[in-house]
Order: C-alpha cells, then sequence, then structure tokens
C-alpha cells in the first residue's frame, strides 16, 4: 500500500492564509467558528532552548496509520471495494462511514451514511474534524455531518494538486508519497522532518514538519496532543444505542421523529 502524505516546510511559511482559504472555496466550507478542514496558527514569539522562535501551525487531517476516528464510527458497516488505479487490484472491506483507503492510505467519510454523531470529531487528538450542523441527512436523521480534509483526492485522481499545495505561494506545502523513497515528501523525511507525536499520542500522522530546530520545538511545544482523548466513547455508545430505534422509526415513517430524539440525546451527553 502506498501512503499519500505531505511535508509542511515551516521555513518556507509565511502565515499567508492562502491554504485555509483555498480549502474552504474549494469544499465550500461554512464561514463558521471551529468549521474548518485546513488552518494556520501563529505560534510564538516565544523562547526555545535554540533561541527565540516565531512561525506558524498549518494544519490538517494527518490521515494517519492508525486513526483513531475510525473505530469509533457508529455508523452501519457496508461491504465497499476498493481499486487501485495504478495496479488494478482490488480489495473488498467492511467499512462504516469513516475509512482508511487500503491503497492511498487516505481516511475519507461517507457523508452520505454519517449520523453526525460526533464521535469521530470526539476522538481525533489533532482537533483536524468538525461537524457541520447546517446540513444533515434526512433519511438517517442526526445533527449534522462529520467534514476534515480529504487530501482532494477528486483532484489528485485528476492529476491536480491539493488545493492548498496548488496556492500556497511559498511552495511551503509538499505533497506526495511517503514510502516511495524517490518521493520530495521521503526526501524531507531522510532530512529530518518531523511527525507530531508524544509519548501518549503515536498514531502515525502522515503530515511531516521540517523547519529549524527552534521552531520546531515550538511547535512540538505548542501543538503535539499530549494524550488520547475519551469523550468519542460515550458519544459512539449513545449513537450505537439510538441506531436500532432510529431505523424502527425509519420503516415506520416516523423519521421526523427520529432525527429530534438524536438531537435532544446528543445534546444531553454534551451537557453531562
Amino acid at each position: 500500500m502506498k501512503q499519500y502524505g505531505m511535508i509542511i516546510n515551516l521555513d518556507r511559511c509565511v502565515g499567508c492564509h492562502a491554504c485555509a482559504v483555498a480549502c474552504r472555496a474549494e469544499w465550500q466550507v461554512p464561514t463558521r467558528e471551529g468549521y474548518r478542514r485546513n488552518w494556520v496558527h501563529r505560534l510564538g514569539p516565544a523562547n526555545t532552548s535554540h533561541g527565540m522562535s516565531f512561525t506558524f501551525y498549518p494544519g490538517l487531517c494527518n490521515h494517519c496509520d492508525s486513526p483513531a476516528c475510525v473505530p469509533v464510527c457508529p455508523a452501519d458497516t457496508v461491504e465497499m471495494t476498493f481499486r487501485d488505479p495504478e495496479s488494478g487490484k482490488t480489495k473488498t472491506m467492511e467499512v462504516a462511514a469513516t475509512w482508511k483507503d487500503p491503497f492511498n492510505g487516505t481516511v475519507q467519510i461517507d457523508q452520505s451514511r454519517c449520523l453526525g454523531c460526533g464521535a469521530c470529531r470526539d476522538a481525533c487528538p489533532y482537533g483536524a474534524r468538525y461537524v457541520n450542523t447546517e446540513v444533515a441527512n434526512e433519511d438517517i436523521g442526526g445533527e449534522g455531518i462529520a467534514d476534515k480534509c480529504t487530501f482532494c483526492m477528486p483532484r489528485v485522481e485528476k492529476g491536480l494538486a491539493p488545493a492548498c499545495v496548488q496556492t500556497c505561494i511559498t511552495d511551503a506545502r509538499i505533497f506526495g508519497v511517503v514510502n516511495d523513497p524517490k518521493s520530495e515528501v521521503a526526501a524531507y523525511i531522510r532530512k529530518g522532518a518531523r511527525r507530531l507525536e508524544s509519548a501518549a499520542v503515536r498514531i502515525g500522522p502522515n503530515v511531516y514538519y521540517f523547519g529549524k530546530p527552534r521552531d520546531l520545538e515550538l511547535l512540538d511545544r505548542t501543538s503535539t496532543p499530549q494524550e488520547m482523548p475519551e469523550a468519542a466513547d460515550r458519544r459512539r455508545m449513545l449513537a450505537s444505542l439510538m441506531q436500532p430505534a432510529m431505523r424502527r422509526m425509519q420503516t415506520a415513517g416516523l423519521l421526523g421523529l427520529a432525527g429530534a430524539m438524536a438531537v435532544q440525546g446528543l445534546a444531553a451527553e454534551e451537557d453531562e
């Protein structure tokens, strides 16, 4: 399996937010606080063991080796067949509403089956997902639909670069195959590009950061998660318990009531 990944070169990033704006435009992300697939945070100025640092944290979904968001999804699984466009090989898997692609390593969402429960959002230690409450699946109920960076796979499949990469005015973002030793991404990893991982959070993020030691130290200090979230288990349990009742109501033509119960139940869980 090849694994797509991204290098973010902090030496080149100027914090212009062009990447975030391009992502929002490409995917029609609502202009609402907390709704983003891609972000840029300013860090510093602050003192480090290597001297004063001032840098930026461009973040997005890391398409992790062992994504915490995938196993917590409570949606009913369906059988899906994936195809490698290069070799023609196929693989059939049972997947919920979010999964890790067996051929390109990206983590994707089937928004048509998303319950909007937020379990995947809560499970991500990087805060890379959000639930868009401005839309919902009418046939399922729930309080919205999960969204995040997809590495712009529809663009990549057409031979284009992800929108954020294409738009970056300083070429601070490099997209490619992590496990291809001939790729530019792999070359940066050999030069010392780093993942944002801690002793408690080691799920294999495939976004790597390259830069001066002082900037990497500040990035690690401010932006590396130090623990795995726990809230997702409660939310997943609630959504799983609700699903059979929602399916029975759907059969009985009571989808409106099911949706109302979903919203009320998840709101109550949030208040605990």
